[in-house]
């Protein structure tokens, strides 16, 4: 298997094959970072569509020292923004995305239950740039140095920003556990 250097490599030197692997790569885990940041699905859809399209349009540009995968998801957060913005629809349609496909139906519908609740507050309380921030961790598995290139930020930004997003996501979760949860809409710095 090639690792995403070469594929970008021989894809600047015009091999569409290279392209389309990248394609495949990351179409799945992007939609999925999408479907966060966009009002639905179909938001989240144009906006992959237009993170490839200009991936490939600007492929010429691309910096070797930094890794395909921050440059590919700052597009795509690029194209987010772009994106009509509101309260995304409570359909589920992202949820399967979450399940553990080694567990039982009642394991995964517990582990899905569980992970949707804490994205959902979690996108509710923290700042736009504190949730995608914990979503390219945590989520995504990226490194924080990779984070912190993807949002454009100091690393010590990025870092101070998951702490304090962590404490605030633990703070709401046990309210939530005790009966008083923290009102909709209100926003944390991180």
């Amino acid at each position: 298997m090639k690792t995403d250097e070469q594929l970008v490599d021989a894809a600047q030197q015009g091999s569409e094959a290279a392209f389309s692997e990248l394609v495949l790569r990351y179409r799945e885990k992007l939609f999925r970072f999408l479907l966060t940041r966009c009002t639905s699905h179909a938001d989240a859809e144009d906006a992959i569509q237009d993170t490839f399209v200009n991936a490939y349009r600007y492929l010429d540009s691309f910096n070797p020292r930094w890794r395909f995968s921050t440059w590919i998801y700052r597009i795509a957060i690029r194209n987010a923004m772009r994106q009509p913005v509101g309260v995304q629809q409570a359909d589920g349609s992202h949820v399967d995305a979450f399940a553990d496909e080694g567990s039982g139906p009642l394991d995964q519908c517990i582990v899905r239950n569980d992970r949707e609740n804490l994205w959902l507050t979690a996108k509710q309380v923290l700042a736009p740039d504190a949730f995608t921030a914990m979503w390219l961790h945590y989520v995504e598995d990226m490194p924080v140095k990779e984070v912190s290139r993807a949002l454009n930020r100091s690393l010590s930004w990025t870092k101070v920003t998951m702490l304090r997003g962590r404490k605030r996501l633990t703070q709401d979760l046990n309210r939530e556990k005790t009966g008083s949860a923290t009102k909709a809409g209100s926003r944390s710095y991180g």
